[in-house]
């Protein structure tokens, strides 16, 4: 009974979060991309590019297509969507369509007439910094909701069903699109078109360093082997002052021809100073190569999942 309701609080914990950065999300977008129109990838993106030439909510574009797509992935590529999916793409068109029409809309008319009614000023008026403040924001939160199991589906749908019938990465695909959704910002944004696809360009990558961030930032590891003369002295220090795990593996330098013992030490990157603090107060003559690994799995590490 307790396990039950552990699982149902950490469930509700996950939808919390996701809901939180899907409302940080829409804010980004609503709040700084459309209103200087700044156009960014994916399905908000396609649905942007409808607003500034039809006037539809962004929220009704995001939530149309995202059904579309949904529906023909089923065929395509079988029941693979789980429920956090759709209930992410249903919170992200009420947050799009509730902040549009509360902050996008009159911050567009503040633009066009500043004494209107209900005109808002806009947050930042700098196009680069709201390229930045939209892209970032839009990142984080999309890498919060990418941890907590959520999707914004969009283009990553697409990119699935492509990959399904061609050799190429989903990441490819994914890049293709945004360049080809950032590129119509040409044909539809009346003024200054070749600077709305530079900062198109400036949202796209700094919202994938965002996700990025998010997703391997924290969870980077590093591997170094040491080459010393003191390699017991140096290995306790790092097990009993990092509670790290140390490897010793006999060597032989080619060019001395003497045997020694190298030490292998994996640990978190934020670690890394530590190890080299250890290495120059127990052999400052000590050799050492340390690079960054992909992942680290097992105890003191991440869990492999399924």
């Amino acid at each position: 009974m307790k396990a039950d309701k552990k699982t149902v609080l950490i469930e509700v914990k996950r939808y919390v979060i996701i809901t939180l950065a899907l409302f940080v999300m829409a804010f980004g977008w609503t709040a700084f991309l459309i209103p200087n129109h700044v156009l960014g990838g994916g399905v908000s993106g396609i649905a942007t590019l409808i607003f500034y030439a039809t006037g539809i909510s962004t929220g009704i574009s995001v939530f149309v297509i995202n059904a579309i797509l949904v529906l023909i992935s089923l065929k395509v590529l079988g029941p693979s969507f789980g429920i956090k999916t759709v209930y992410s793409i249903v919170m992200v068109s009420l947050f799009m369509s509730f902040l549009q029409h509360y902050l996008t809309e009159p911050m567009m008319l503040y633009q066009t007439d500043p004494n209107a009614a209900g005109a808002i000023k806009p947050f930042v008026e700098e196009k680069i910094l709201a390229a930045i403040l939209g892209g970032g924001l839009a990142g984080l939160s999309i890498g919060v909701a990418f941890t907590q199991g959520g999707s914004t589906g969009g283009t990553d749908i697409i990119a699935m069903m492509v990959c399904k019938y061609r050799n190429i990465s989903q990441g490819r695909v994914i890049l293709l699109i945004d360049i080809i959704i950032i590129s119509c910002s040409y044909f539809v944004i009346e003024n200054d078109k070749i600077q709305a696809i530079i900062y198109g360009f400036v949202v796209m990558g700094v919202c994938s360093y965002c996700i990025d961030l998010v997703l391997t930032g924290n969870k980077q590891s590093v591997q170094a082997f040491i080459f010393t003369t003191k390699p017991q002295e140096m290995a306790d220090h790092i097990a009993n002052q990092m509670h790290r795990g140390v490897t010793l593996i006999n060597g032989t330098g080619w060019y001395t021809k003497h045997e020694g013992s190298i030490l292998m030490v994996v640990a978190h990157k934020r670690e890394s100073q530590q190890i080299l603090r250890i290495v120059k107060e127990i052999d400052p003559q000590a050799f050492m190569t340390m690079n960054t690994v992909m992942g680290a799995y097992g105890k003191g590490f991440e869990q492999i999942k399924r």
